[in-house]
C-alpha cells in the first residue's frame, strides 16, 4: 500500500508556556503529597501555571501570533481560526473570537472545539476539510488551556497532573509529499462521567449547592482513565499508521498527548515504536490537555528532533471520551 498524498501541511508552529514553575516540591506545600510520589506515578517533575490575569485566549493568541511569524504570514491572510480549549475564558463568546480580536485576524471565520485533550488534532481535521473545500487560504488552529482554572486543589490525584499553555499551528494546502498523511478519530459519550465537570453548565446551572460540593470542577477516575487512554490510544496509533500505509518501525518520531509517561509508554510499545524515538514534556509541563501535543511538535522542530522527509506518529485521548491519532510527513 502507497503512502497517500497529503492534503495540507504545516506552514508555521508556535507555543507561549507561562513563566511561573511549579516544582513538586510547591506542590506539597499546597497539598499532602511529595515529589517521589508524583514522579514515580506520573513522570511530572514541574509545570507552568498562568497567573490569574492571564486569560486562555492570551495564551493562544500568544502561541498564534509566533505561528504566523514562522509561516511568514501576517493576521489578515488567516480565513479560518480554530481553538481547541477545555478552559474557556467565558461561556460567550467563544474564545476563539477573543483570540482572534488579539491577533487581529479580521478576516477569518472563528470557532472553538470543545474535545478536551483530543481537541488540537480534531481541529487539524476541521480546517484540512476549510482549506481541501478552497474555502481558505490558511487555517490557524490553536490549542490553549488553563487547567490551573477548573482542577480541584484540595484533590491531590489531579490537581498535581495538569499545567496550563498554548501551542498553534499555521496551515495551507499541501503542494507536494509533506502534511498530514492519515488521521483516525473516535469518541464513546457512554464514558463521559470517567473524566468531567459536573455542575456548573445549562443542565446543572451554577449555585451554592454546585459550589460547596466543587462540581464545576474536574472530577477524574484515574484508574478507568488509564485503562482507556492506554487502549484507545493503541487503537487510533494502529489505525492512523494503516491509513498511511506504513508500521511502527517507519516512524522516525512519536508526539503522544503528554498525560503521563505510563501512558506515553504503553502507548509507544503498542506502535512498535522505542522510547528513544518518542518525544518527551510531561516531566518539565505536566498534562497540559489539548496544549500537549502542538507545544511538543513546536519544541521538537526548534531542537531539530523533526528534519525534512522524516514521518511522526502523534496520538491523543481526552474527556468524552474523545481519542485519535496522525500520521504527519516532514
Amino acid at each position: 500500500m502507497s503512502q497517500p498524498k497529503p492534503l495540507v501541511e504545516f506552514a508555521g508552529t508556535g507555543r507561549f508556556l507561562p513563566d511561573r514553575v511549579v516544582t513538586n516540591d510547591d506542590m506539597a506545600r499546597i497539598v499532602d503529597t511529595n515529589d517521589e510520589w508524583i514522579r514515580t506515578r506520573t513522570g511530572i517533575r514541574e509545570r507552568r501555571l498562568s497567573d490569574d490575569d492571564t486569560t486562555a485566549a492570551m495564551m493562544g493568541a500568544e502561541a498564534g501570533r509566533k505561528a504566523l511569524e514562522n509561516a511568514g504570514i501576517g493576521p489578515e491572510d488567516v480565513g479560518t481560526l480554530i481553538v481547541s480549549t477545555a478552559t474557556p475564558d467565558r461561556w460567550l463568546p467563544s474564545t476563539a473570537c477573543d483570540a482572534q480580536a488579539l491577533l487581529g485576524c479580521s478576516n477569518a471565520m472563528a470557532f472553538d472545539v470543545s474535545a478536551a485533550c483530543s481537541g488540537w488534532l480534531y481541529g487539524l481535521s476541521m480546517a484540512e476539510g476549510y482549506l481541501t473545500a478552497g474555502r481558505a487560504r490558511y487555517a490557524l488552529v490553536i490549542a490553549a488551556e488553563k487547567m490551573s482554572a477548573i482542577v480541584d486543589w484540595s484533590d491531590r490525584t489531579t490537581c498535581v497532573l495538569f499545567g496550563d499553555g498554548a501551542g498553534a499551528a499555521v496551515l495551507r494546502r499541501a503542494e507536494g509529499d509533506r502534511g498530514i498523511v492519515s488521521a483516525f478519530h473516535r469518541s464513546d459519550g457512554h464514558l463521559a462521567e470517567l473524566l468531567y465537570r459536573p455542575g456548573g453548565g445549562a443542565s446543572v446551572p451554577m449555585d451554592e449547592g454546585v459550589l460547596a460540593r466543587r462540581d464545576h470542577l474536574l472530577k477524574m477516575s484515574g484508574r478507568e482513565i488509564f485503562k482507556n487512554a492506554v487502549r484507545s490510544m493503541a487503537e487510533a496509533a494502529s489505525n492512523a499508521l494503516e491509513g498511511a500505509g506504513i508500521s511502527g518501525d517507519e516512524i522516525d518520531l512519536m508526539i503522544p498527548h503528554q498525560a503521563n509517561i505510563r501512558i506515553v509508554e504503553a502507548t509507544a510499545k503498542y506502535a512498535n515504536i522505542p522510547m528513544e524515538k518518542v518525544y518527551v514534556n510531561v516531566d518539565r509541563y505536566g498534562n497540559m490537555s489539548s496544549s500537549s501535543i502542538p507545544v511538543a511538535l513546536d519544541e521538537a522542530l526548534e531542537e531539530g528532533r523533526i528534519q525534512p522527509g522524516m514521518r511522526v506518529l502523534t496520538a491523543t485521548f481526552g474527556a468524552g471520551l474523545t481519542w485519535g491519532a496522525m500520521v504527519w510527513q516532514f
